[in-house]
């Protein structure tokens, strides 16, 4: 196993069975870069970390679920399933927070992580934005045509 692999390890630990912002941070150089689905562009550690706050508090007990796992070169990916009860307060995009649903999920999604000298310095996730919010209960229902 090389670095990228024990990294990406540590912070799906860190993000699901062991929810620890601390060591999260500590996994993300300070000049980071992520992508995300709901949240876009992410630079720098403090606004990485703050994007990790806010699902470690609306699915505090979060496991995660491992698909396939890749190392390449200095890259690690992870397709997995992210599951858990939405018990915590849900902060949007557009800086609304909603209350618990106390609803479950099961996110399908693939996560990149490039390391270099033990950090993250770029990461990509992917999840179906529409089937999280569906899953909470946060959509409108299906209209009939």
């Amino acid at each position: 196993m090389g670095e990228a692999r024990e990294v990406m390890d540590r912070l799906t630990d860190a993000v699901t069975t062991h929810a620890d912002l601390k060591v999260i941070a500590e996994l993300y150089a300070e000049d980071a870069v992520a992508f995300t689905p709901d949240e876009g562009e992410l630079r720098g550690r403090d606004d990485i970390v703050e994007y990790w706050r806010g699902m470690t508090e609306a699915v505090p007990e979060a496991t995660f679920q491992s698909l396939h796992s890749y190392e390449v070169g200095d890259t690690a990916i992870d397709e997995g399933i992210f599951s858990g009860r939405n018990t915590g307060p849900l902060e949007l995009p557009n800086g609304e927070t909603l209350p618990p649903t106390q609803k479950e999920i099961r996110i399908r999604g693939v996560d990149i992580a490039t390391v270099r000298d033990g950090r993250i310095v770029d990461y990509r996730l992917y999840f179906d934005e529409l089937d999280f919010l569906g899953q909470l209960g946060l959509l409108p229902p299906d209209e009939p045509f």
